[in-house]
């Protein structure tokens, strides 16, 4: 499941009973890891939704168009592991990411309008981007962004804008804020000790390489944060915030973005040390530390944990994995093709004790008695302008069900970190009264062991898989269906087929079942 850092790490070897359930319990959320990289994100122009028969679309074989373009835009060597870089494409510009020797681009984020990914190859050790001229065109829409002009004094409880959770959701609510020319005073409140960071990659990186954003811009743009404060209560009468430490802030408009945390799991011998939830900087770097050389054990086979089994493989003596299905990311995936990726992890010495339950919660126990709505998993319900039951009060991110577009404004939980940037911004032009509904096509890719996997739509509750190509060689595409429509596509080595059905999604047109065998592809 796809929730932030939810993941127990055993550095030490310990005995673990393990109760085997007598059948498989099903997830209660939708696996597909928005918490991958912060790069895959797309946000898709046009109308969602279903359209008539005649509007269905066959994809075809793709050829070269006078509207695209391609630029050599530089060397394999210019670019480390991690490593992101903006580049010149003639027409516009482009984020190149380079990830496990891989490299990924996509439209350059401007305003955290998310556009597909671009295709990228290698030539002769130059990195080669091919876009289209036509979405470089819809990127030039940068506004300045706006600086605090009210005269508070900064130790005064009181906020124009107060935002709880200092993750993706509520990063990008702050900054399209001031995008969109807001000049009041911003608050944004966490427990975390750092400044915003990129959570996802804490299996991957130092704390120093995490950072979204310096103190220095922060400061320019009279963006606050409150840095380990953590809110207990939420009182919408007096529309008051009160932390653990006793400190009270009044807001205008509250954004809640705090976000999952784990359910703390009940084992033998769970008072040894070396125990880690995946949270923090400090958390990544004592399990890289203490896995040397150790018997590791990684509790959840989503995208993060498993992420986090492939980087321990070189370090430990040992990586287990245990699940709560047969087999990782059947939720996602479905069987086939988690079977294959299961192949791909026990050739590389990983160990899986699956059938065995945990789970996680939304980080919203310190609402119980606001008013503010939740369902009984703790989910916040919102509309489709991010905004709760109670006037002002807006929510996003993992904590949060919404109105999904693509399919019939059904509420859905979608753990993404796209998704997360989506609502922080909806929830800031809601403020401002710019409404704006949530349209984009889920979307995310996540790397393990060099190799890709990229998924776009939402295929909870798909009845059928269609696989094109082959699953023993790691080359496919699988296609999604309900009745007779596909819903998500996921693929490896296959791209930009997934960037591709992701732009027909956007537009509104249905892909059906039927097409699927019917596919060409030309890379």
């Amino acid at each position: 499941m796809a929730v932030s850092c939810t993941y127990y790490f055993f550095a030490v070897e310990v005995k673990i009973e393990l109760n085997l359930l007598d059948k498989e319990k099903e997830v209660d959320l939708m696996s597909p890891n928005g918490k991958a990289s912060p790069f895959s994100e797309c946000r898709l122009n046009g109308s969602l939704g279903h359209c008539s028969d005649e509007d269905t679309m066959t994809l075809r074989p793709h050829r070269k168009h006078r509207d695209n373009i391609e630029a050599s835009v530089c060397h394999v060597k210019d670019l480390e592991n991690g490593q992101m870089r903006e580049v010149d494409l003639g027409a516009g510009r482009a984020l190149l990411i380079k990830e496990h020797g891989e490299f990924f681009a996509m439209g350059h984020n401007l305003g955290y309008q998310y556009l597909p990914t671009f295709e990228v190859r290698v030539e002769k050790e130059k990195v080669i981007i091919r876009a289209n001229k036509q979405a470089l065109q819809t990127q030039r829409r940068s506004k300045a962004m706006s600086k605090c002009s009210a005269v508070i004094n900064s130790s005064t409880g009181f906020s124009h804008v107060l935002i709880i959770g200092s993750g993706p959701a509520g990063l990008v609510c702050a900054e399209t804020l001031r995008q969109e020319g807001f000049t009041d005073r911003i608050v944004m409140c966490t427990m975390d000790k750092h400044l915003p960071y990129d959570r996802p990659k804490l299996s991957k990186s130092t704390a120093e390489q995490l950072q979204l954003r310096s103190s220095d811009f922060f400061q320019t743009y009279d963006i606050e944060i409150l840095l380990e404060k953590e809110a207990v209560s939420v009182d919408v009468k007096t529309r008051t915030v009160t932390f653990r430490d006793g400190f009270k802030i009044e807001y205008r408009k509250l954004f809640i973005a705090t976000g999952s945390r784990p359910k703390p799991l009940s084992y033998k011998g769970k008072d040894v040390g070396n125990v880690f939830h995946l949270r923090t900087p400090e958390d990544a770097n004592s399990i890289a530390t203490l896995a040397s050389s150790k018997n590791a054990v990684i509790v959840g086979t989503s995208f993060i944990g498993m992420e986090v089994a492939a980087a321990l493989t070189d370090k430990a003596h040992s990586v287990s994995v245990i699940g709560i299905e047969a087999v990782p990311f059947r939720k996602a995936f479905g069987e086939k093709v988690g079977k294959a990726l299961m192949k791909l992890f026990e050739s590389n010495r990983v160990k899986f004790y699956m059938l065995n339950e945990f789970s996680e919660v939304p980080a919203t126990a310190f609402l119980k008695q606001s008013g503010v709505h939740m369902d009984s998993k703790g989910f916040i319900p919102v509309n489709k302008t991010m905004q709760t039951n109670i006037d002002g009060v807006f929510a996003g991110g993992d904590v949060v069900t919404f109105p999904l577009a693509l399919r019939s404004n059904k509420k859905v939980n979608i753990p993404h970190w796209q998704m997360a940037h989506v609502h922080g911004r909806v929830a800031a032009l809601s403020m401002m009264g710019k409404a704006s509904d949530i349209k984009t096509v889920p979307y995310f890719w996540t790397a393990m062991f060099g190799k890709s996997i990229r998924y776009a739509g939402y295929g909870d509750g798909f009845d059928d898989v269609v696989i094109q190509g082959d699953l023993d060689e790691l080359k496919f595409v699988a296609f999604y269906t309900k009745s007779e429509e596909v819903v998500a596509v996921a693929s490896m080595n296959y791209d930009p087929i997934v960037s591709r059905v992701a732009e027909v999604f956007g537009s509104g047109k249905t892909i059906r079942k039927r097409d699927c065998g019917n596919m060409t592809y030309i890379f």
